[in-house]
């Protein structure tokens, strides 16, 4: 069976969902309370890397952050985008489910279906 991470905010109505997914098959993944931990530059460039997505399609765009430090603006790189949610981890989608080298986002929950071994 293949490791599985989910970064999880026990806050949220998807990120319960999904987790309850995984528990319903039996499976217990790694859980990352990353509003608690968030991940490092590294540990966000690898999730994104497993997501074959920028950094900008990662953001929730909904939250004050997101306007109040301009994190629409076009000139910002990939590494300023992903400095923003280390330092802001509420910027980051949730949740997310990492199976080996694959990752989603669970938005719906069920997309975390198409990644279980």
């Amino acid at each position: 069976m293949t490791d599985l991470t989910l970064y999880h905010n026990p806050r949220c109505s998807k990120s319960r969902a999904a987790l309850q997914l995984l528990e319903d098959r039996g499976l217990a993944p790694q859980i990352v309370r990353y509003l608690e931990t968030p991940p490092t530059a590294g540990q966000l460039t690898e999730v994104l890397s497993r997501l074959g997505i920028t950094a900008r399609a990662l953001l929730r765009t909904g939250e004050d952050d997101y306007k109040t430090l301009n994190l629409a603006a076009p000139e910002l790189s990939e590494a300023d985008l992903i400095a923003a949610m280390v330092a802001h981890p509420k910027l980051i989608e949730r949740p997310i489910l990492i199976a080996g080298d694959r990752a989603v986002i669970g938005r719906p929950p069920e997309r975390i279906l198409e990644i279980l071994p």
